[in-house]
């Protein structure tokens, strides 16, 4: 199984904290957050390769920090070639690169660059070999089903499986939430070149991605519990600060 973290934005909400630096560099609780997402791929048996692919503008940090990673299988950085934000491929776009540059063809996860959560991937993982035909995402469960309308939200049937996903409703029937956090199996990933040839399709929201892929297949959703912080501007970034653990 191979690993791919998001980390090609530009973050121009976290501006100017993040005008000349990548935000999953930035320190929560004094390590930068993708040292935390590392972490837990880590302890992973089955991921023997982590990808990050980021842009031209910010890869010298990530080999500068890729320097100091300890981990038995490989880290491969990717450069998307994008070097500002109006030039971005975004979160779809960079998978698709990855994949055909990279030539991915096993088990592929998928993770958000500046996805902060408590939870352990092990059972996700398993969760998701369970369901080894079908793509899984992470969910979470906030507190307020008004909060839902900054991501995509799901229904899950009783059996897990997505029964409705929309991406940023303004009136949320749901207080799941995806994550940025995929399983797509060996055989699915040709389905992210696929949506990326539909000109029609939004290349830099995963989330649209999964409800296009939810009527073609089977997607199930497992719901993550502890704390989770999507880092997307400074409210967040001071909240994750304040109250990781």
């Amino acid at each position: 199984m191979k690993a791919l973290i998001l980390a090609a934005g530009y973050a121009t909400r976290l501006y100017p904290l993040t005008k000349d630096y990548p935000k999953p560099l930035l320190e929560v609780k004094g390590r930068p957050i993708i040292d935390y997402i590392v972490d837990k791929l880590k302890a992973l048996p089955l991921v023997d390769e982590i990808y990050v692919v980021t842009n031209s503008k910010f890869i010298r940090f990530f080999r500068a920090w890729a320097k100091s990673v300890k981990f038995s299988g490989r880290i491969t950085l990717i450069d998307d070639l994008t070097k500002t934000n109006r030039g971005r491929l975004g979160a779809i776009g960079d998978m698709d690169f990855a994949i055909k540059k990279q030539g991915i063809k096993d088990d592929l996860l998928v993770v958000g660059g500046d996805n902060l959560f408590s939870g352990a991937l092990k059972g996700f993982i398993s969760f998701s070999r369970r369901h080894r035909a079908s793509p899984c995402i992470g969910l979470y469960r906030l507190k307020s089903r008004k909060d839902a309308s900054r991501y995509g939200v799901a229904q899950l049937d009783r059996n897990k499986k997505v029964s409705s996903f929309v991406e940023k409703p303004r009136h949320p029937d749901s207080p799941l939430v995806a994550m940025c956090l995929y399983y797509i199996p060996d055989h699915l990933l040709g389905s992210i070149g696929q949506y990326m040839r539909d000109k029609k399709k939004e290349a830099d929201t995963t989330g649209g991605y999964i409800a296009w892929l939810k009527s073609r297949a089977e997607v199930y959703g497992y719901v993550f519990k502890g704390s989770w912080f999507d880092i997307g501007d400074y409210k967040y970034l001071n909240a994750a600060k304040e109250k990781f653990a």
